[in-house]
């Protein structure tokens, strides 16, 4: 570039006149952001959020025992104990998930024959202490309560792809 087109740049301040072109240009233009406690994205169906056990739809615990989750957790996050029923099937007594031990893998949801425990699509699930992250079989099965229409709705959606 010639000195004389460099000064003459440099008099006419072309850059802060592109740089504020480009501001008023986008200005005008649609945002693209989320107020976000009050308006929320979209979430895959693929989403690992905080985990959940489903039931059937007369109410009994879809856990069959098989502890397939248990052993394909590389972070050892879950423990489950069993118990025989009265017609020979199994049923879990304690399903203990660790979520501080937890690396959202979603390996458990996958080895899990019935669907029984899943990774749901809620993400708001801080807390203040520790304790409150170790979730019992109660807690679990209260999630999936709380979660069964997303969770099946997911489930739904991404079943193609399985």
């Amino acid at each position: 570039m010639s000195f004389f087109l460099k000064h003459l740049r440099a008099f006419l301040l072309l850059e802060l006149l592109l740089g504020m072109w480009l501001t008023l240009r986008s200005m005008f233009r649609t945002k693209h952001t989320l107020n976000y406690p009050y308006e929320k994205g979209a979430l895959s169906p693929r989403f690992r959020g905080e985990h959940a056990l489903r039931r059937y739809a007369n109410g009994e615990e879809r856990c069959i025992a098989c502890k397939l989750c248990e052993a394909v957790c590389p972070a050892q996050a879950i423990t489950i104990d069993s118990e025989p029923r009265d017609d020979g099937s199994r049923r879990a007594t304690r399903y203990d998930l660790d979520m501080t031990k937890c690396i959202y893998c979603g390996l458990c949801q996958e080895a899990c024959p019935v669907d029984a425990i899943v990774q749901g699509p809620n993400f708001e699930f801080a807390t203040e202490t520790r304790e409150e992250l170790f979730y019992d079989k109660q807690k679990l099965l209260d999630n999936g309560d709380r979660w069964e229409e997303a969770l099946a709705a997911n489930l739904k959606r991404d079943a193609p792809y399985r």
